[in-house]
């Protein structure tokens, strides 16, 4: 079911590895893509200083088109299983430019997270074990964090197997945490015992529109970021049992178990410290989960804090994973250098696109970091940009894949037509709208101006422009990528239709 043109052309050359992770192992790494852990301690001071007490209506919110395009990946890649996953798909429904630009946006996530991740895990690591002077030591967590950015390399470079066994025990780990922190502090909420200025919670906090139109937008495209990531197990969909049906399920339910886990947390968190208090803490970060777990959870404050940092150390790995398969995909279709393409004979990995990503992140992290102190939360932001960019365009990409299809029955339609359309268009109005907000610098992170515009943006358009450049040049270069014959999306529907067919019959028969 997979073009052809999709895999390498001599029948001997090294592939990726087959069967090496099953359903449960993808929805664990879809999962700890997001990073929960982290995620919470990051955003939720800026979701209240954003949206005040309606930070979990904003969370149930993004939940919605994050849901809708989930939809898309599925069905996407029941047809075609490539680890390139929104490049394969739109450039074969849109157009090879398209798919193009799709492609860079997700590499570019990759790359622009990565260093702010494994900052956190080591800041995190330090904090659980009792070391703050050296947690808030300029030089030692730049250091370490590009130590730990090299040793998630080396490990997935090892194998996906190894990955997926890490991350089975380092996110029951953080969910479990997490959900127990929310059940103390709910805990403590209602009996009165907190230390802090406790409210108590109410339905009307759901409400994302509660409180007004202003910082809703900031607030969606926070929540947007929030629950990026879950696509992880698509990208590994060569490498999963029933890649076909494994990979788009744990995709889906990677969303919803991530909106149980942050509902609950933010609920309680805000329950817990008050709004107040989270929107005057809201650029720490670090100190906000630190008082949090300590005056909740008293000497077991660890867990918590142990959790945001294995939170946010495999996330660092897996985060590594959509860039490197997405490089892998591009390179062998053409559209990316050959190098780019090459699979390690003993490992199966896409060795040279993952440790490519590697040293791209680290020195945006090291750069950027020296540069501005608020610019890596402003990279945050600019990231729901490109996040909202490419979901939006699988979303569009699903309903024109399977035009002739979405008439055969109302499941179809809903499912693979209208749900997706419009998981894309609200993710293109939340687009549109920050891109005008963050035209303002006032309404930037850091509130200063970057050539008259809000930071973030700024990073988006530099992002957007240096791809669009990039891709001309390669056109140029190189322009058998965009001389592939028309898209075989309705021969891939046929016979994928047809072996469903086929495999309903055998399991009658054999029943």
């Amino acid at each position: 079911m997979t073009d052809p043109s999709t895999v390498p052309a001599r029948a001997d050359a090294p592939r990726l590895k087959s069967n090496a992770i099953g359903f449960f192992d993808a929805l664990v790494i879809g999962l700890a893509s997001t990073s929960p852990a982290y995620t919470i301690a990051a955003i939720i001071g800026g979701l209240v200083l954003y949206t005040g007490v309606h930070a979990p209506g904003i969370m149930l919110a993004s939940f919605v088109p994050m849901l809708l395009i989930a939809s898309a990946f599925y069905y996407l890649n029941t047809v075609d299983q490539d680890c390139g996953t929104t490049f394969s798909w739109v450039t074969r429904a849109m157009g090879p430019w398209f798919g193009w630009i799709g492609g860079w946006a997700i590499a570019m996530t990759g790359v622009l997270i990565v260093g702010s991740l494994a900052e956190v895990g080591v800041r995190y690591s330090l904090l659980t074990v009792g070391l703050e002077d050296l947690a808030y030591d300029p030089f030692w967590i730049r250091v370490l964090t590009i130590v730990l950015i090299f040793v998630m390399t080396a490990i997935c470079v090892w194998g996906t197997e190894i990955s997926a066994r890490l991350q089975n025990v380092l996110i029951v780990f953080q969910v479990l945490s997490l959900l127990t922190f929310a059940g103390v502090a709910l805990y403590q909420v209602f009996t009165n015992t907190s230390a802090f200025d406790s409210i108590t919670p109410s339905w009307e906090w759901l409400n994302p529109f509660g409180g007004g139109w202003t910082g809703v937008t900031a607030g969606l495209l926070l929540g947007v970021f929030a629950y990026w990531g879950w696509e992880s197990s698509v990208n590994l969909t060569e490498e999963t049992t029933n890649s076909s049906q494994a990979p788009g399920k744990a995709a889906i339910w990677s969303t919803v178990v991530l909106v149980v886990t942050y509902l609950s947390v933010t609920i309680a968190v805000v329950a817990l410290a008050g709004d107040a208090f989270l929107a005057e803490t809201a650029d720490e970060e670090d100190a906000i989960f630190q008082v949090l777990a300590s005056d909740t959870m008293g000497p077991w404050a660890w867990v918590v804090m142990l959790s945001v940092a294995t939170s946010a150390i495999a996330s660092t790995q897996t985060t590594i994973i959509p860039a490197s398969r997405t490089g892998l995909s591009m390179a062998r279709r053409g559209a990316f250098p050959k190098m780019f393409g090459r699979i390690h004979p003993r490992f199966r990995t896409p060795d040279v696109s993952t440790w490519w990503v590697a040293g791209i992140a680290s020195a945006y992290y090291l750069v950027v970091g020296l540069l501005s102190e608020t610019a890596l939360w402003d990279t945050l932001t600019a990231l729901g940009l490109l996040i909202a960019f490419y979901y939006a365009l699988t979303g569009i990409a699903c309903a024109i894949y399977f035009r002739k299809r979405l008439t055969a029955s109302v499941k179809n339609f809903v499912l693979i037509g209208v749900g997706p359309v419009l998981g894309s268009l609200l993710l293109i109005w939340l687009l549109v709208a920050a891109i005008i907000d963050y035209g303002d610098p006032e309404n930037s992170y850091s509130g200063t101006a970057w050539f008259g515009l809000g930071p973030p943006l700024v990073i988006g358009i530099g992002i957007f422009a240096t791809g669009v450049v990039l891709m001309i040049v390669w056109y140029f270069r190189d322009r058998r990528f965009w001389q592939e014959r028309p898209s075989t999306a309705e021969l891939d529907i046929v016979r994928f239709e047809a072996e469903r067919e086929r495999a309903r019959t055998t399991d009658g028969a054999s029943s």
